[in-house]
């Protein structure tokens, strides 16, 4: 791929902390959200139902939707897209929590120092978009 090429891609990178304040809430939603799935397996549904039921974090990414970020900005193309969600152990007070402070940027746009399961290792599927808004479950 030449310079020209690559100089048309753009990588945002986010990352968000919220605070679950209705966990049954946001169950309903992604149960719901699964059941509304035209594009979903059935095989696939129930794993999915299983999974949101048992975790708010699982529930919360089904919900989160990166094409929804960027759907509506002129001029891009959503081309890919990854994210996951796990539970942490969060305290603002806490000068560990930071912005930006684990966010060297070193100018290579390459994912290779993220791992196999990207930056948030290995808690649960990577949920990936094409090009199309198709979602799907990797890893």
């Amino acid at each position: 791929m030449s310079t020209a090429d690559t100089s048309r891609y753009v990588r945002i990178r986010a990352e968000l902390v919220l605070e679950v304040e209705d966990a049954e809430a946001i169950t309903r939603a992604a149960l719901r959200r699964i059941a509304e799935d035209p594009g979903l397996p059935e095989a696939e549904r129930t794993g999915a139902r299983g999974a949101v039921t048992e975790d708010t974090a699982e529930a919360l990414a089904h919900l989160v939707d990166p094409f929804d970020l960027v759907s509506e900005v002129p001029g891009v193309g959503l081309q890919q897209a990854t994210w996951s969600s796990e539970r942490i152990a969060y305290d603002p007070d806490s000068p560990d929590w930071g912005l930006d402070e684990d966010d060297e940027d070193d100018g290579d746009l390459d994912d290779a120092h993220d791992g196999p399961h990207g930056r948030h290792g290995p808690h649960g599927p990577d949920r990936r978009v094409d090009e199309d808004g198709a979602e799907m479950t990797v890893g």
